[in-house]
């Protein structure tokens, strides 16, 4: 958002209403019915940018799909996103049941869906903001194609992908087999949802959702992820404190 649009919007609820349309979409696209030409994403939305693939950025080769566990954080590094991840299932109207406004750092996956690792898209969803501050999705849409998102699951193991598309939906312009569905077969690929363009006042919910799309590409045992953890902390142990 503009800096006067975000200011007069800022404190909004991502309300159930862009839930809804997420949960329609999955719910479509669950049923094989959204086949067809569709609707395409507008190139831009508000003042937020479908970036997709831009040219001369070098993705890795998709890794191979691994055994699908349940997660327990996510992190993508380059935009500071750093946060623990749980189930989610469908409220009482039928929508994905996004995580508590008490804990807004909280990252929510459609538990009934993909585990991260396994062959085809797994789901996160996130608030972008709260009734008094950002939330955990709030930088979502700054992401970017070639960057990392790190996912660690309940094994202890970590699930490596790489971003390779950033797209706005419209709510009129939503193409739910573009948000949920593989976008090449065989993948293990991870999707990350929140809100985006401007808040509308009349149906008190955002225009439209932020949709960034990766795959993919390593994995770390769990022996390894704790080394390397381990290493880290050693590393910020030694270093000198600033002044």
């Amino acid at each position: 958002m503009s800096a006067s649009d975000r200011s007069a919007g800022h404190g909004r609820l991502l309300t159930g209403v862009a839930w809804a349309v997420l949960l329609l979409g999955l719910w479509l696209w669950g049923r094989g019915i959204t086949g067809g030409s569709g609707a395409s994403s507008a190139p831009t939305t508000g003042d937020v940018a479908a970036v997709g693939r831009p040219l001369g950025v070098p993705l890795p080769p998709a890794h191979d799909p691994i055994e699908g566990v349940a997660p327990r954080s996510v992190e993508i590094p380059s935009i500071g996103i750093s946060a623990p991840v749980v189930s989610r299932g469908l409220d009482e109207d039928g929508a994905i049941e996004p995580p508590s406004f008490d804990t807004p750092r909280t990252v929510g996956w459609y538990g009934a869906g993909t585990e991260p690792g396994a062959k085809g898209p797994a789901l996160f969803v996130g608030h972008v903001d709260t009734e008094t501050k950002p939330a955990v999705f709030y930088g979502l849409s700054a992401a970017r194609p070639g960057a990392e998102v790190e996912v660690t699951r309940a094994d202890g193991s970590v699930a490596e992908f790489t971003i390779d598309d950033v797209q706005v939906f419209t709510r009129e312009r939503f193409n739910a087999q573009k948000a949920y569905g593989p976008r090449k077969d065989g993948r293990a690929e991870l999707r990350l949802i929140t809100c985006g363009g401007t808040y509308d006042r009349a149906s008190k919910s955002y225009t439209a959702n932020v949709v960034v799309s990766a795959y993919l590409t390593g994995e770390k045992s769990r022996e390894k992820a704790r080394a390397e953890a381990e290493k880290e902390a050693v590393g910020k142990a030694g270093a000198p404190a600033g002044g």
